[in-house]
Parts: structure tokens; sequence; C-alpha cells
């Protein structure tokens, strides 16, 4: 059965959609999500991203079964938007309490269900942060479409996770994806395509927006650093006034 998240029917006015991905249907039941593919022989690269430095994840050409549009991440305007900023509180509440990175926890949200919380995989995993009812039931998470709930109970696995891997990102990842028992039966990141490229898209969305939060904190620093450079200037620049001469 195909991992691929089913989204709710969404019916907003003013919805505006974003240039769909695609999916990836491989022969062993699995279905990488990715922003457009290249046949390269008996290769076909998946690209995660719609530039250069997302990444990509190299296929068999003969595993793949079928190439299918991917659900599309909807931008919504009005009651969207205000949605948008509820999950931002909601993850900025479980960031402050477990001490994990909020943007760390969105990449994790976006790649599970692109911030859909009333996404249902075909295995039966639910909202937000994909957790499967064995798993919501562990961490006392009563409904998980409820996005608080999810992303509570989602984010306290995740801590977990990162906590029994010493930090390890990609192993905290690849057991959130595989499960913990494949990443220890593998001592690492379980060689599964669909799982390296889970790993890999949310480890590039990550870096992507710290890159971009790092750009925006120089900018008021190097406009500074330009207005004092500027003053200096007029300063210098100034005729200064003559010295008296003898009388």
């Amino acid at each position: 059965m195909r991992r691929v998240l089913q989204l709710g029917l969404l019916v907003v006015i003013g919805a505006a959609q974003l240039p769909a991905a695609e999916m990836a249907n491989l022969r062993n039941g699995f279905s990488i999500r990715h922003e457009h593919h290249a046949a390269l022989g008996e290769t076909t690269r998946l690209y995660l991203g719609t530039d250069a430095s997302s990444g990509y994840v190299d296929v068999a050409t003969a595993q793949i079964e079928s190439f299918e549009q991917a659900p599309a991440e909807t931008k919504l305007a009005g009651a969207g938007e205000a949605r948008s900023l509820d999950l931002n509180g909601i993850i900025a509440s479980a960031s402050s309490t477990s001490k994990i990175d909020a943007d760390f926890i969105a990449s994790v949200i976006r790649a599970e269900s692109a911030n859909n919380p009333r996404a249902v995989s075909p295995k039966g995993a639910k909202g937000l942060m994909q957790l499967m009812p064995s798993t919501a039931s562990t961490l006392g998470v009563k409904d998980s479409f409820n996005p608080a709930e999810n992303v509570d109970g989602g984010v306290r696995y995740l801590r977990d996770l990162l906590l029994l891997y010493n930090g390890d990102a990609a192993k905290a990842l690849a057991a959130y994806n595989a499960g913990p028992r494949r990443v220890q039966q593998y001592k690492g990141v379980p060689p599964y395509r669909e799982t390296h490229a889970y790993v890999a898209r949310i480890i590039n969305d990550y870096n992507r927006k710290k890159t971009a939060e790092q750009k925006r904190q120089l900018q008021p620093s190097a406009a500074k650093a330009s207005a004092q450079s500027r003053k200096v200037e007029t300063i210098a620049g100034k005729q200064q006034p003559e010295a008296a001469g003898d009388e």
C-alpha cells in the first residue's frame, strides 16, 4: 500500500495553488514526493526542490512504476492565513517546551502532511505529524486531527528520538519515518529510498530556512555599515575652514 498523503478537500474562496510537485510510485510499494525528475538512462533523478541546492535522489528507472501529480500544497487567503498563524503559534509552543528549533519542527510537519491537519495516509497515520493510532495512544493524543494535540505528541516523540540518537537528526528522522527498529537493524538510516528522500527533504528544507534567516539578519548590519560609511565620507568631504593668515 503506497505511503502517500491523502489531502482533505479544501473549499476556500481565493485559494491559490502552488506549483504541483510529483509522486514517483515505486514497485516496492513506496512513493517519493519530489519537484521534478530527469531520466538518465537506467537511472532517474528525482529533484527534491526547485533549486539545485535542494538535493536529489537517484532511483533505478526499472523500479519506478509510474509518476503522478502530488497533492498540491495550498496557500490560502483569509481563514487559511488565520490557520497558518495558529499553526505557527502551536509550533512555537512545542518548540519552547521541547527545546527543538521551531523551523525544524515546521520542516517535519511540511514533509509529513503538507501542513494539512486532516491528512490521512493509506496506513492510517493521521494529522499534521502523521501519528499512527498506536503511537498516538502511547503519547496520550486523543484526537490526532486536533492540530495542537497532534503537534504536541509528535514533537514529544521526535524529542525522544533525538535524545535516543544523541542529537543525530538524520537517525531521528529515519526512525520517525521507518521506525526505531529499522534504524537499530541497519545501525543508521535504513537503505530505503523513500526514507533517504524523506530525511534529505527535511534537512534541506531546514537548512534553506536557516540560510534565509542568516541573510535577513545580515541585511540590517550591512545597511547600517553602509550608512555609517556614507556619513564618514560626507564629513570628510566637507570643506574645512581656512587657517587664519598672519596679520
